[in-house]
């Protein structure tokens, strides 16, 4: 085992040897085939599973789902996907082009930083969101003791439970995904197409919306994808924010059958 792992290593790192798995493991080859192909299996299962349940349903129930439930399923869905995309799209890209393009005071602290909403969960953000904002929050209580209102009917503040809130906290907390590959995109980006555009006139903002963007557009949509897939799996925030979405129909379905 240890001579072929040797073996293996030594081709991998040749430059100027074609690395082929049959070459290094020649009795193993079929094995990790046949291997992928169970691993495949195994993952594509649950899922060809759910499919077939959804289209083959004990009672014709989806003429009722279309005419009562799953139209705002969906299309709150749709709205908190596309929302939190576009959001942390612009947040992740524009910090991942501040982090990498300039040097400021704090910034080796603040690269790491921007990385801490993925070890928070996305409700703890929500409840956070919503303690700071409510009525009994420290934001409304100042607006009254300042301004003399004595009750919510003295003026108006936007809902905090809405969907709306739901994409800001969101996007807040997959940025990230975003920030990452858009800062390893930025910088893998050869600095004389920068510096071509400053010679032609352009201005910091000329050089991030006509070379930097598009050389990144690929990490940036990668990134906002992984974000929108993470929004349509949450569950914890549209359930506190009391948005109905389809984790949160599928939910209440699974539970009525518990």
């Amino acid at each position: 085992i240890f001579v072929y792992l040797f073996i293996f290593l030594d081709m991998a790192t040749t430059e100027s040897y074609t690395f082929s798995l049959h070459d290094a493991f020649p009795f193993c080859s079929g094995l990790w085939s046949a291997g992928a192909v169970v691993i495949a299996l195994l993952i594509v299962a649950p899922i060809v599973a759910v499919i077939w349940v959804a289209l083959n349903p004990t009672e014709n129930i989806w003429p009722h789902l279309m005419a009562t439930t799953l139209p705002r399923y969906m299309t709150n869905t749709a709205v908190l996907a596309g929302g939190v995309g576009v959001l942390a799209a612009a947040v992740g890209a524009g910090a991942a082009w501040l982090i990498s393009m300039y040097r400021f005071p704090g910034a080796g602290w603040l690269e790491w930083l921007l990385l801490l909403p993925m070890a928070i969960p996305a409700y703890v953000g929500a409840y956070a969101l919503v303690d700071f904002l409510d009525y009994s929050g420290p934001v409304q209580t100042a607006l009254r003791e300042a301004f003399g209102w004595a009750s919510a009917r003295d003026y108006w503040f936007p809902q905090v439970r809405s969907r709306t809130a739901a994409v800001v906290v969101l996007a807040s907390a997959f940025y990230p995904y975003v920030y990452l590959l858009t800062r390893s995109a930025f910088r893998e980006q050869s600095g004389g197409s920068y510096e071509v555009a400053r010679a032609l006139g352009a201005g910091p903002v000329g050089l991030f919306w006509r070379v930097g963007l598009p050389l990144a557009r690929p990490a940036i949509v990668a990134g906002a994808a992984i974000a929108m897939m993470e929004t349509v799996a949450d569950f914890g925030v549209v359930d506190y924010f009391g948005v109905q979405t389809l984790t949160t129909g599928i939910f209440k379905i699974g539970r009525a059958h518990v």
